[in-house]
């Protein structure tokens, strides 16, 4: 099968939602999403989306707490930028119909996360990522210009280059082959233009707080398709998850600390003061490193997040979520500290961009947390991730609407997927055990501290283990 669109969207969080939106009058649009449209990291974001609050609001701040949180390898011109945009992309999703939390003045309802100086958090209590895929995907859905293919999965970019045409020309996307997982046959999709907004790739470690679905195919796909890739090494691993045997990666909000929870080791005593002067509230990479030193000095298989001393209906009124799933777990928050460790949640890097959020393939945009766009240098401020995905839709729609109303060409010719001399596998175990290996060995090598030692070992398993999948790759159809 064959399906041509102006816009092909990969993926189906914040960032690829906003930017149908944005498009959606100007072309036809195909989003592709590997499972359900609502099945995305942006659904499960608790803390909120930071942003000045106004026109006269304090950016320099903001962009300076973006700096400090990025050890300066932040690019000053990208975080300007963004901070800027910030009251623009609040006012469009409010009027995409996102609800954020308001006080008992009618005010929205500031609050403040680990690494900011000041209150500017906009949220809608524990769950304002799910309030923010709700609005995006109910726009989307009755918008007719835009067409959802659900359990669809990208395979490989389709490029100029790839095609063996025009070799003296820039390289350039043509769409992109994809696999109807439900109907086992790949798809060949021609767009004007492809945004990439695959999420990131939390699920090469073996403890993620970030859904099934964050394995870095977008990343993969662009630098197989030529583009560059940034920062790869950057993975930022969320302080709080919550400890429990039957918990799955169940993230605990930062703005729990924001609102006065206190780190503390299993015999009550608090160590953060020691660690840094804005002691729980101190960047998300600071505390981890701080979680898995006392883990590591004491033997401990995680630390305690106490917030016992606050008020108990303030609790239960401000972190519902969080409140009713621990005590799922059987962990009453609001008479007991809540089990803690770190896991990996947030790739910094990603394929390089530019400030348009286009890669070095042209028409190839790539936006969300695939994207390396210098916003976050090594370390991303607290709920910036929302903010960037958001501002970068824009941001892409805009540079490739202008080129499409300057040149709107043919669709190109493209020859449909070719299996070769492929055949059904009978021996999927090995994709599962390569799968469980790379998650071990990252996390074991590759994980909050390193050593040159460490990373050596996971180099050379890495390097085996990618040889065996090629020879798998090629041999049995895709499933």
């Amino acid at each position: 099968m064959k399906l041509t669109a102006d816009f092909l969207v990969i993926g189906s969080g914040i960032a690829g939602l906003s930017y149908a939106l944005k498009v959606a009058k100007r072309g036809s649009i195909l989003l592709v999403t590997k499972r359900q449209i609502d099945f995305t990291a942006t659904r499960l974001a608790q803390g909120g989306i930071a942003a000045v609050s106004s026109e006269q609001g304090d950016f320099a701040a903001h962009a300076e707490d973006t700096m400090v949180a990025g050890v300066d390898l932040s690019h000053r011109e990208i975080v300007d930028m963004t901070v800027g945009m910030g009251p623009k992309v609040i006012e469009d999703l409010i009027n995409w119909g996102v609800n954020f939390s308001r006080n008992d003045q009618n005010e929205y309802d500031m609050t403040r996360e680990g690494g900011h100086s000041q209150r500017r958090i906009f949220h809608t209590k524990d769950a304002t990522g799910r309030e923010i895929e709700r609005a995006l995907v109910a726009a989307v859905q009755k918008h007719p210009a835009i067409q959802v293919l659900e359990n669809h999965i990208a395979i490989d970019l389709i490029t100029e280059e790839k095609l063996q045409r025009n070799p003296n020309a820039k390289n350039r996307c043509l769409g992109a082959y994809v696999l109807d997982i439900e109907g086992e046959e790949v798809i060949t999709i021609g767009a004007r233009f492809t945004v990439l907004a695959t999420g990131g790739a939390g699920k090469v470690y073996l403890y993620t707080c970030n859904p099934d679905v964050a394995t870095g195919d977008g990343v993969a796909i662009a630098w197989r398709a030529g583009a560059a890739v940034a920062n790869m090494e950057f993975m930022q691993f969320h302080p709080t998850t919550l400890y429990h045997p039957k918990a799955k990666s169940f993230l605990i909000s930062e703005a729990v600390r924001g609102e006065g929870a206190i780190l503390r080791r299993r015999d009550g005593t608090a160590f953060m003061a020691d660690q840094h002067p804005l002691k729980d509230l101190a960047p998300r990479d600071i505390v981890a490193r701080a979680i898995d030193h006392q883990m590591k000095k004491y033997g401990d298989d995680c630390v305690f997040l106490d917030m016992t001393h606050q008020d108990a209906d303030y609790i239960r009124d401000r972190f519902p979520t969080i409140y009713e799933t621990c005590l799922s777990y059987g962990i009453d928050m609001t008479q007991e500290p809540i089990p803690v460790v770190p896991a990996a949640h947030y790739l910094c890097g990603g394929v390089q961009v530019d400030s348009y959020g286009e890669s070095g393939v042209s028409n190839l945009f790539v936006i969300g947390e695939s994207a390396c766009t210098g916003l976050h240098g090594a370390n991303r401020l607290a709920s910036n991730s929302l903010l960037e995905g958001v501002v970068f839709a824009q941001r892409a729609a805009e540079a490739s609407l202008q080129r499409l109303a300057t040149s709107k060409s043919d669709f190109p010719s493209i020859a449909p997927w070719d299996s070769g001399n492929a055949t059904n596998s009978d021996e999927e175990v090995i994709v599962t055990h390569n799968w469980e290996e790379i998650r071990r060995c990252m996390w074991s090598y590759v994980g909050i501290v390193r050593s040159n030692k460490r990373l050596c070992r996971a180099l050379k398993r890495i390097q085996l283990i990618q040889q065996e999948i090629i020879e798998y790759y090629w041999d049995f159809h895709l499933t």
